[in-house]
């Protein structure tokens, strides 16, 4: 009896084990790093000053956000949530895509090749003006 539970027990372990395996050796380190904007940027729905910021980024949280901090000149801090990411393909330095929109320029994504990851941002949304609410004088008067 003391047999079978010692081997129940060994087995257990044993599932143990190899189910927690795959996720350790798929796990990321969190990504960081510095980068210098040369002018202000729309990143998502902020509006981003130019200067210098540390980031990082945690792929491992239950909603992933990109964490920025100004360094240099007045402090900022900025939270942005990942909407999406993919591989990244190897190439020789991580970097920002930037695009153009009526709004202005934006951050579209964020290539980190040491992290094997790159973070994809949207285009900054139109602001839709839903209703608008004004008074008549012809609606005054009925």
């Amino acid at each position: 009896m003391t047999t079978i539970r010692k081997f129940a027990y060994a087995a257990v372990l044993a599932v143990t084990m190899l189910s927690f395996a795959p996720n350790l050796a798929l796990a990321q380190e969190p990504a960081r790093g510095k980068f210098t904007l040369t002018h202000d940027v729309l990143w998502e729905a902020a509006k981003i000053p130019a200067g210098d910021y540390e980031f990082s980024y945690d792929p491992q949280t239950v909603a992933p956000v990109l964490q920025l901090r100004k360094i240099s000149g007045p402090r900022a801090g900025f939270i942005l949530l990942v909407p999406a990411t993919e591989d990244s393909k190897p190439s020789e330095a991580s970097r920002l895509m930037l695009a153009s929109s009526p709004e202005g320029i934006y951050v579209s994504a964020m290539e980190l090749p040491n992290s094997g990851i790159t973070l994809v941002f949207g285009a900054p949304r139109h602001s839709v003006q839903i209703a608008k609410a004004a008074t008549t004088a012809a609606a005054a008067g009925q």
